[in-house]
């Protein structure tokens, strides 16, 4: 597996292109992960403090030089602007596997932007990275994750039975898997 780059690269699709998250998201990074319907299925509470977005970067940060996780800002090329974000994380150089998450703005959902975004976090993960598996867990629920994981081409391997707590209401994990040539 190969090393993480110094700086993370900007990664350009058709309708959306991922780059490093900057200072100037805080406000957008804190609409998108305040917002009830992109935390519906996560295991921590909507944010309701700026501050949670300071706390954010540093963990981003924090990933990148340990080496174990990349995370971008998932943007629309005419302004720029944060509507979502995914990361490679729990990155295992010696088994060359990471994990992928994502999430995206409801203002956006529904046209295919995550789909696209998450296509080009894999595509460098396995060509840049040298993955040789990437893993995702959702919420099985969460129909729109399952039908975008299902749609790239990952398999769904298993369920974890109330994985998480999410508010006061154990939840279940369904658990998917992507080689690279599953990719679609």
């Amino acid at each position: 597996m190969h090393v993480l780059p110094p700086v993370l690269p900007t990664l350009r699709g058709d309708r959306v292109h991922l780059r490093p998250p900057h200072g100037g998201d805080r406000d957008a990074l804190f609409a998108l992960y305040s917002a009830p319907a992109v935390m519906r299925y996560w295991s921590t509470p909507a944010w309701s403090e700026l501050a949670a977005a300071d706390a954010w970067f540093g963990r981003s940060d924090d990933g990148l030089l340990a080496g174990s996780a990349v995370t971008w800002a998932i943007c629309r090329p005419l302004d720029d602007r944060l509507i979502g974000t995914v990361s490679l994380h729990a990155i295992f150089p010696a088994q060359a596997r990471a994990e992928i998450g994502y999430a995206l703005h409801p203002a956006h959902w529904g046209c295919g932007l995550a789909r696209e975004a998450v296509r080009l976090a894999l595509g460098f993960g396995f060509d840049s990275l040298g993955l040789r598996r990437i893993e995702a867990d959702t919420d099985p629920e969460n129909a729109a994750s399952c039908r975008l994981l299902e749609a790239l081409g990952f398999a769904r391997e298993g369920l974890l039975r109330e994985r998480w707590q999410v508010g006061d209401t154990p939840s279940d994990t369904a658990f998917y898997g992507l080689l690279k040539g599953d990719l679609r």
